[in-house]
Parts: C-alpha cells; sequence; structure tokens
C-alpha cells in the first residue's frame, strides 16, 4: 500500500527548498545527462578554477572553438 502525501503537506513538514538547492539540483540534472568524457571534461574545469584560476585554453572547453 503507498501512502501518499500531498505536496502541501510534505512543504509543511520538510519546508520549501532554497533557491540554491533548486539551483545544485537542475545543474545536476544537466551534468548526468552529459556524456562520459564531457563530464571528465566539466570535473577537470571545476577542479582547475578550484585550485590554480582558471588556465588558458585554445577555444572551448574540448578545444573547439567556440560558437562553431
Amino acid at each position: 500500500m503507498k501512502n501518499r502525501m500531498s505536496v502541501s503537506e510534505l512543504s509543511a513538514g520538510l519546508g520549501y527548498p532554497s533557491s540554491a538547492t533548486v539551483q545544485g539540483l537542475r545543474l545536476w540534472k544537466a551534468f548526468t545527462r552529459l556524456s562520459p568524457s564531457q563530464r571528465s571534461e566539466v570535473l577537470a574545469l571545476i577542479e582547475d578554477l578550484a585550485t590554480d584560476g582558471p588556465t588558458p585554453r585554445s577555444g572551448g572547453m574540448n578545444g573547439r572553438p567556440v560558437g562553431r
């Protein structure tokens, strides 16, 4: 038997998620739709930004010119 709660009951008990939480879930959903190689590129870019700042790159994230 399934116990179904309405959205209002759930929100009353848990509260509403912050906009940061909602944005994080949107980013996670987009990230999971990337191919494994694209995920690796995104993670490498984030690691670069977190440690040393941006490194010069020729073109887009995967080396191709931006906008093509």
